[in-house]
């Protein structure tokens, strides 16, 4: 089907400016939920403004949750559909005093970030950048991450959420909308209540580039290795002491070089990482995320993993460890196959957008991978972001409008085919 007839208005991007500005950084140390209070200051204002365009339900719940409910407005029997976005952005790069910047008609080559002429956009780094020319590029001044994973797929959400308000004879069954805290640190759908959602299907919108639907992602565990070792004066430690610290040290040491890290692997190979080393000389921890679009894949890495322990204490033989491993996620397409529909639908608003579906898998996890397991299937969307987590990540204002005409035809689609 040729490019949508309908006569599209757009804010996406106005949205996209105002929510970026605001620091919604998530902190994997806090116990609470949401684990930054200032993940509420923009729930709030995502509440209001649903509010605005006439989402009389819309709120914010104590744990940093967005509910909201387009109404249907068909006599069929449509399945509920559900629009999710997250609202924290990444710890791995700072989020405070975001300033945004439009590089309009983007002509080609290098972008230069003005606060910080060291970040630079590279071509050759981004090859996404050749599709963009003509485009309105949204960039950061090169101190701060941007925030488009995932404020570009909150703005999209709202942009459509506003244009099906406004144009009732377009036909849709009952849309529900759910904005989460806390997915970069994995704990996006903690605590989200599915029986006050009451959605039958759903779907993030949290993807890369523009005509993407992504339905699997990687299986994740995270592992844990805890070592004992044995302390004695540094005076009189020869032939005792075993540093608990150089036993952690040598099994990083011994990780695989060429192979099963993610700086050596791509498409659909698995990776062992290791994110953080801590302790003193009796007892130190290594914690690792365990990575494979299979759970025989995960089962074999950890597998690797403790036989390279195993290895290394050999040469400490009064020392011991412990190798705990808790499930974090699993790949959606397990449940995603069971309803192919959720998939073709979102192929076809993609095509009735204007763009080449293209469908593909996460080097990755989404709050989809675990909502499916819960009983929501939930594809990924494309929304646009570009070099996520980082200085230099950018997103195009007409990917993002795009996006939000995808969300409008597959809210048509679902109640056309009911």
């Amino acid at each position: 089907m040729p490019a949508s007839p309908l006569a599209f208005t757009h804010d996406v991007t106005e949205r996209f400016l105002r929510y970026v500005v605001i620091d919604t950084q998530s902190d994997p140390t806090s116990p609470t939920c949401p684990s930054t209070e200032k993940q509420k200051n923009l729930g709030r204002l995502l509440a209001s403004e649903l509010q605005a365009i006439g989402l009389a339900d819309a709120h914010l719940d104590e744990h940093g949750y967005v509910y909201a409910t387009i109404p249907a407005n068909t006599d069929k029997k449509v399945p509920v559909i559900c629009f999710c976005s997250h609202m924290d952005t990444s710890p791995d790069c700072t989020g405070a005093n975001v300033k945004p910047q439009v590089v309009k008609n983007y002509r080609g080559g290098d972008i230069v970030l003005p606060a910080d002429p060291t970040q630079v956009i590279r071509t050759a780094d981004h090859p996404a950048l050749a599709d963009q020319i003509g485009h309105d590029i949204i960039t950061t001044d090169g101190t701060t991450l941007l925030g488009a994973d995932n404020k570009a797929g909150l703005a999209e959400i709202m942009d459509a959420a506003r244009f099906l308000i406004q144009n009732p004879h377009i036909r849709h069954g009952t849309i529900k909308i759910l904005f989460t805290p806390d997915e970069e640190i994995g704990r996006g759908v903690d605590k989200a209540d599915l029986k006050k959602l009451g959605a039958d299907f759903a779907y993030t919108m949290d993807g890369e580039t523009a005509g993407n639907i992504e339905d699997e992602t990687f299986s994740a565990d995270g592992a844990i290795i805890t070592i004992e070792g044995v302390s004695t004066h540094p005076g009189f430690a020869k032939g005792k002491m075993e540093h608990a610290i150089k036993i952690a040290a040598a099994i990083v040491d011994r990780l695989p070089r060429d192979t099963c890290s993610p700086e050596t692997t791509e498409g659909k190979e698995g990776f062992l990482h290791p994110i953080g080393i801590s302790g003193a000389l009796e007892k130190a921890t290594i914690g690792f995320i365990v990575r494979d679009f299979t759970d025989e894949g995960l089962q074999q890495k950890e597998a690797l993993l403790e036989s390279i322990v195993k290895e290394v204490m050999k040469d400490y033989p009064r020392s011991t460890y412990r190798m705990d491993v808790k499930a974090q996620y699993r790949n959606m397409k397990q449940v995603i196959d069971r309803h192919p529909e959720t998939v073709d639908y979102a192929i076809e608003a993609i095509r009735r957008a204007g763009l080449t579906p293209v469908r593909s898998s996460i080097r990755g996890g989404t709050d989809g991978s675990r909502l499916s397991f819960m009983g929501l299937p939930c594809p990924n969307i494309f929304a646009g972001e570009h070099a996520f987590h980082s200085r230099l990540e950018w997103v195009s204002r007409q990917d993002m409008e795009k996006a939000a005409e995808t969300i409008v035809h597959l809210a048509m689609i679902w109640e056309e085919r009911a």
